[in-house]
């Protein structure tokens, strides 16, 4: 009997209905659509719009979705991940919102942080609770509400955030698909080119830290820039490695969509053509935890079982990763 594994065996996304265009970004900064998209290939982000409405609001509608779409039951669920930077409160988590919401019961749920590397992280952490024997449904969402800690006078932020939520079913397997290896990678040293400074315990809010606006995510795009299109492009061709595949046993590349040219040098170091990449950052931009559902929700009726996908994504942090999957249905 083979080792068990544990496999995507349903995927689902939610993006609210309101868009935000380069047209209409233009008209808040000093900005255009012809240096968006030149820049980060972007031309459109989604934004969640209505009294009340947190991040908990799309990874409910997303859960939701999943739920429908694989016929489980909410009862039935063990355990619910939901990575974010995004929460609703400080406590309670997110995750616990999106449980509730949906039915599960006393099922344990919990938030993680890994910023535009979370659900890579939770997918890990996910995996290993079916690995182990110890749970057999396992829901991971990556969700995140950008719009509510962006500062729309800022250029170097604004245009590259959406929102969204992601969400897939994680179940055993043991005929050799599913998660087969993940890459993990963190940098604390990189905190000071993309974080945001105030809200935490370290500077809690006062008059001041609103005044100076320090609520809002605040990045050095070309240290950033840098950071990730070597550390994106070196973990994807490290799982390749660690696997022994080759480009031409590479069906999908699964990127994190934070820039065009990062996602195409990525795609280079792998030796792959964009006709095996997914990309939707023209339509989402940078939805941050969602951006890898959010691609396998797009492009799932294009997955054939057995397809290996190689998933990736870098985010601040530092903070980096990849995955190898076997796709399962």
């Amino acid at each position: 009997m083979s080792h068990l594994k544990a496999a995507i065996t349903g995927v689902h996304g939610y993006v609210p209905d309101y868009i935000l265009t380069n047209e209409e970004l233009s008209t808040m900064v000093d900005t255009s659509d012809e240096w968006i998209t030149l820049r980060t290939g972007i031309k459109e982000r989604r934004i969640l719009k209505g009294e009340g409405q947190g991040t908990s609001s799309m990874g409910i509608r997303a859960v939701q979705g999943l739920l429908e779409k694989t016929g489980t039951r909410p009862e039935d669920v063990d355990l619910l991940l939901c990575a974010t930077v995004t929460p609703d409160y400080v406590f309670p988590a997110t995750a616990n919102l999106i449980a509730h919401a949906c039915g599960m019961g006393n099922a344990p749920s919990f938030d993680l942080g890994a910023a535009c590397s979370g659900f890579l992280y939770a997918l890990t952490t996910g995996a290993q609770f079916i690995e182990s024997g110890k749970y057999k449904k396992v829901i991971v969402v990556g969700a995140d509400k950008m719009s509510a800690i962006i500062d729309y006078t800022d250029r170097a932020t604004c245009i590259l955030f959406g929102d969204g939520a992601g969400a897939v079913l994680l179940e055993p397997a043991q005929d050799g698909y599913g998660i087969l290896d993940t890459v993990l990678y963190a940098d604390g040293s990189g905190a000071q080119h993309l974080y945001q400074k105030a809200g935490g315990s370290k500077y809690p809010p006062t008059l001041e830290t609103i005044a100076n606006r320090e609520h809002f995510a605040r990045q050095e795009g070309q240290a950033v820039y840098k950071f990730a299109v070597v550390r994106m492009a070196d973990v994807s061709a490290e799982i390749m490695q660690r696997n022994h595949l080759t480009s031409s046993d590479v069906a999908w590349l699964v990127p994190h969509q934070a820039n065009k040219r990062i996602i195409l040098a990525t795609a280079e170091r792998m030796g792959l053509s964009m006709d095996k990449v997914m990309v939707n950052i023209q339509r989402y931009g940078n939805t941050t935890a969602a951006t890898i559902p959010l691609c396998l929700w797009d492009y799932e009726s294009q997955l054939q079982k057995g397809d290996n996908l190689v998933l990736s994504a870098f985010g601040g942090g530092f903070t980096w990763g990849s995955a190898y999957v076997k796709w399962a249905y």
